[in-house]
């Protein structure tokens, strides 16, 4: 039964009380209806229903409002007021077949209170009934793990539902919370399991990840590493080639620049003489280093005619001298026996 007070010029009866829903937290008490004294203030936030002679009359206004006694009854006393109620505890089975315990809080309010009064005989305990009909109907759509994930869903479901069927009552339900879901103690441990499992899982993953992210590094920076490395070779090789380019010109211009300076002083007054000497020295000092690389070496048969040998050498000096001098390449004959001196072979002890 809605809450309703008993209000009338001071003076006030009560009637029997039809039926008493109570609880630790809440008390609804049945209507205590005010009596007719002509002169009468109904208070903010309440309607009350007037009936002339057994049929509906008008509803008095908050304020001063005045009655024909005997004729005029206020019949229902009406709260504008946001109700609160409290859906008991009850059993509901989901898609998956798991039973539970569920409650909830149903948040209404009267809009219509002609509706509210001549709709229905007791609005609060139809509505009460309406959403635990379909508390348990919505819950019949949805697995174990849905109702946990979308409670705000279900929630605003159950006041859709509850407004379709509501609005012939003059009540309008402005939300449904859900208190407490209780699951059965085997369910909670499979869940609790389920969780747990989830969770080795989770991290088995992340520690994967880990190791892949680790080895695409460590592999990047081996990469990066014979990268570097590579281009540093090869910054190096080419360095090296042109410092050794360098060398070489440098090597070639020095040459060049001995030979115009040796051709110069050929030219020169005992040029032929100087050549002389430096030809017996480079013999000698040829002959010097026979025998330190190898323990076998090739002699000819004059090697200690130095004078000799000097003095071939500048003879075909002086003929590639000459000017105007053609040199012809000679080919020897495989059948003819070699013109050039017998060669000894020595053993470097």
């Amino acid at each position: 039964m809605l809450r309703t007070l008993c209000r009338g010029g001071g003076a006030v009866f009560k009637h029997a009380v039809p039926r008493l829903c109570m609880t630790l937290t809440q008390q609804r008490w049945a209507s205590r209806l005010p009596m007719n004294t002509v002169v009468l203030f109904v208070p903010q936030q309440e309607a009350w229903v007037v009936e002339r002679m057994g049929r509906f009359h008008r509803m008095l206004e908050p304020g001063l409002n005045f009655l024909i006694p005997i004729l005029d009854q206020i019949r229902y006393v009406q709260s504008l007021k946001e109700i609160v109620i409290d859906i008991p505890e009850q059993s509901a089975v989901t898609l998956d077949n798991v039973t539970l315990q569920i409650d909830g809080v149903l948040y209404l309010k009267i809009l219509d209170p002609y509706k509210a009064s001549y709709g229905v005989e007791d609005p609060e305990y139809a509505v009460t009934q309406l959403a635990q009909t379909t508390m348990r109907s919505e819950l019949g759509k949805l697995t174990l793990d849905k109702v946990f994930r979308e409670r705000e869903s279900l929630n605003s479901n159950i006041v859709h539902s509850i407004n379709q069927a509501s609005d012939e009552w003059g009540i309008r339900c402005l939300r449904y919370e859900i208190k407490d879901i209780q699951v059965p103690p085997r369910v909670k441990e499979s869940m609790q399991m389920q969780v747990e499992a989830e969770r080795r899982k989770r991290a088995t993953v992340l520690e994967s990840e880990g190791t892949r992210e680790a080895g695409i590094n460590i592999a990047e920076g081996r990469k990066q590493a014979l990268i570097l490395a590579s281009e540093g070779e090869k910054t190096e090789q080419i360095n090296r080639a042109a410092g050794e380019a360098q060398a070489v010109l440098a090597r070639a211009e020095a040459k060049s620049k001995a030979i115009r300076l040796l051709s110069a002083a050929l030219a020169e007054q005992n040029g032929n003489a100087a050549a002389s000497l430096s030809l017996a020295e480079q013999y000698v000092s040829a002959f010097s280093k026979l025998a330190k690389e190898s323990n076998t070496v090739l002699l000819p048969s004059n090697t200690g005619d130095v004078s000799g040998m000097v003095s071939q050498a500048m003879t075909i000096y002086s003929m590639l001298a000459k000017p105007g001098l053609k040199v012809e390449s000679t080919k020897t004959s495989t059948d003819k026996p070699s013109e050039e001196p017998p060669v000894q072979s020595a053993s470097a002890q």
